[in-house]
């Protein structure tokens, strides 16, 4: 009996224990939280089909959720700032996800129209994506990659920032913009998933040379 009590007082310890460190909730089932978060109403949940940022050998499928200030909403009135979208990218595995998203945003900072931050909002170290009509938080996590943001917007909510942080917390580094790439191998992402065929195969116009074609003489 008195070892018995011994073992609950144990075990009591080791949940208060655990309790005391604030263990991080689980990420969404669905990728996405499909309830209000504090004063942003869930109104559409999507998988999404196309992934913005490709991982070689490593598959994914994405997730959006799309959220409205409940104020605006019970107003009537929805402005391009009371309306955002969260988009999770979730990967089969952990390999190479880092390294992937600091490339995609290092091309992004080329592009014209758009303009890269670093930045820290609510403790989730991430990248602020502004230009061409849209404004974005982005970061990777283990085997994720969390996009906040939308079109017309002036900034992002630090709410669901927040509440997205805690389930998916940044694995940025600092200095990911200007920093050593993260270590990982690279593969150029295929331009179609159609399967290799020897009788039409597709030309490699990087490597094409018109001086080393040979065409064939017409037959008479």
């Amino acid at each position: 009996m008195f070892r018995r009590f011994v073992s609950v007082l144990a075990l009591a310890s080791a949940l208060a224990a655990s309790g005391a460190c604030g263990g991080r909730p689980p990420p969404p089932a669905r990728g996405v939280a499909e309830a209000a978060i504090a004063d942003w109403e869930f109104r559409r949940f999507q998988e999404v089909l196309d992934i913005e940022v490709w991982v070689s050998e490593n598959r994914a499928k994405a997730f959006a959720g799309t959220y409205v200030r409940a104020a605006a909403e019970r107003a009537g009135r929805l402005g391009d700032d009371d309306v955002v979208n969260v988009f999770v990218t979730r990967y089969e595995k952990d390999d190479g996800v880092l390294r992937a998203t600091v490339k995609f945003l290092r091309r992004l900072a080329q592009e014209a129209g758009y303009q890269l931050e670093e930045d820290k909002i609510e403790g989730v170290r991430l990248v602020l994506i502004s230009g061409n009509g849209e404004t974005w938080a982005m970061w990777s996590s283990k085997g994720h990659v969390v996009k906040v943001g939308g079109r017309g917007r002036s900034g992002v909510p630090a709410q669901l920032v927040e509440w997205y942080g805690e389930r998916y917390p940044s694995t940025f580094p600092s200095g990911v913009l200007e920093g050593p790439l993260p270590a990982g191998t690279d593969e150029p992402r295929p331009e179609t998933d159609e399967p290799y065929d020897p009788d039409a195969p597709t030309p490699d116009f990087d490597e094409y040379d018109p001086d080393k074609v040979k065409t064939p003489e017409k037959k008479k």
